[in-house]
């Protein structure tokens, strides 16, 4: 599983700047995520924090980041302590989560697709499932299980662009690369199917398992047509999933 962020730690915090992440990513992820008031939340692949510290502005009364690159915590730290939310951050991994409570909702932004293989998608699933209450919702943005890569159009002009080698099967490397200012930099993803998908997640003792379509924040309009929009919203590559133990 590749888990080596600590290089690229700053440049993917910029990366989240791209408007296809505010406006598609982060709008449809949130309004999963729904109303956070009084929630405990755990963020798992917290990265340096983005997701962590909205759903703490949005009122969760309780907010632990966990992330397995530590240069990625210690830029989550560092905000935190310039700007005090009360946000515990943690190194930890998700297969064996450094918590004991058991949470209102869990939320992960591109954690599963890490997976390579069936089992360590489990391991993951099961993790998640044991950090949340009876009742507890699991909510995660990831590549797409359902999409076609080696058939992917350009994305560049949304800032990114998605490639794989070989043969399209289970645990396929897909590598997107984003471009910013100052040049690109590469994350490697691997390919599980939606069949991979359920299955572990009724095994780690989900009840409902949603998947859900992105949505397109109505400020992502202002600067952009919805001809500009319609090739990603059409042939998305990432997905949304809400589960239910």
């Amino acid at each position: 599983m590749t888990t080596n962020y600590d290089p690229i730690a700053e440049q993917y915090q910029r990366s989240k700047q791209q408007p296809w992440r505010t406006f598609v990513e982060c709008f449809t992820l949130m309004e999963l995520a729904g109303d956070l008031r009084d929630l405990t939340v755990l963020d798992v692949a917290c990265g340096e924090g983005f997701y962590t510290r909205m759903i703490r502005e949005r009122g969760a009364a309780r907010v632990t980041g966990v992330d397995l690159s530590q240069g990625m915590i210690e830029l989550a730290q560092k905000q935190e302590a310039a700007h005090q939310q009360g946000i515990n951050y943690i190194v930890g991994d998700a297969r064996e989560l450094p918590v004991a409570d058991e949470y209102d909702l869990a939320i992960a932004a591109y954690l599963l697709n890490y997976a390579r293989t069936r089992d360590e998608l489990q391991t993951m699933c099961d993790g998640i499932a044991r950090a949340l209450k009876p009742g507890g919702r699991f909510v995660t943005v990831n590549s797409s299980p359902a999409y076609h890569f080696p058939s992917a159009p350009s994305f560049r002009q949304y800032g990114f662009e998605t490639t794989t080698i070989g043969d399209w099967r289970e645990g396929t490397p897909i590598t997107w690369t984003f471009h910013l200012e100052d040049g690109p930099f590469d994350i490697e993803n691997y390919h599980l199917n939606v069949a991979t998908h359920e299955a572990a997640f009724r095994e780690a003792g989900f009840s409902e398992v949603n998947w859900h379509t992105p949505q397109l924040s109505p400020d992502g309009l202002k600067d952009n047509s919805i001809d500009f929009w319609a090739p990603l919203m059409e042939n998305s590559p990432v997905a949304f999933i809400e589960c239910v133990k």
